[in-house]
């Protein structure tokens, strides 16, 4: 999941984006209304979080234009402003819901994954290859009867090449799903969350799933998907 948050106040963004990404998130920041609204417009985000009181451009005038243009990304709005009238507008406006500051950050993600939940209306099914099963609500994986352990962003990877199984995907897609546009495209994050992704989901069950084709990417192959259980 990628969520924009448009927040001026730096030390807000950056605690929102460092929780953001420890829940398993792709987040990027834009620091002033004009800057939100573009990212926004350029599409991919499913939410966004913003602040109303931004510089340039306030986050009503964001919300209502990106309405107006027909987007219906779910929007929480966050605020100092406390007072009815000015969660009426922001309401009114076309956000989904609205957060008063300061808040919880256990109630801005449940009120983010009710947002996300709207966004998404149909019941999310277990995501299978082969043996090879991962659960989007619970956030489980396992082969076969074994369940394995994952990190958030091999959490993301996976669920990334089991919802298009067969597909394949460039390095620069999977930044772009599972990390945030700030993150240092020249590294070698995603090698390095592959490699370990495949030893849990492959060797240790004897099986090569998670392919490599050199030169271009990589792919979850539903044909050699089905891995050999461990004797119980």
């Amino acid at each position: 999941m990628r969520i924009l948050v448009v927040e001026d106040e730096p030390r807000m963004a950056r605690l929102l984006r460092r929780a953001l990404t420890e829940e398993g998130y792709a987040a990027d920041i834009a620091p002033d209304g004009v800057a939100g609204l573009d990212a926004a417009t350029g599409g991919g985000y499913d939410a966004i979080v913003l602040d109303v009181m931004l510089p340039k451009l306030d986050g009503f005038t964001v919300c209502r234009t990106l309405r107006a243009q027909g987007d219906d990304v779910p929007i929480l709005m966050l605020t100092a402003r406390g007072q009815v009238r000015d969660r009426v507008a922001g309401l009114d406006g076309g956000a989904d819901d609205y957060l008063t500051k300061p808040f919880h950050l256990a109630e801005f993600f449940a009120r983010l994954r009710a947002l996300l939940r709207r966004g998404h209306p149909e019941p999310a099914a277990p995501l299978c290859a082969g043996d090879l099963r991962l659960d989007p609500v619970t956030h489980r994986v396992w082969r076969g009867e074994t369940e394995i352990e994952v990190t958030a962003k091999e959490f993301a990877l996976l669920e990334t090449f089991l919802r298009h199984p067969g597909a394949v995907f460039t390095r620069q897609q999977l930044l772009e799903h599972c990390w945030d546009f700030a993150f240092e495209s020249r590294s070698n994050v995603v090698e390095v969350h592959i490699r370990a992704l495949r030893d849990k989901i492959d060797r240790r069950f004897g099986v090569t799933s998670l392919e490599t084709l050199r030169g271009v990417g990589y792919r979850l192959n539903p044909v050699t998907a089905t891995g050999q259980r461990e004797p119980s």
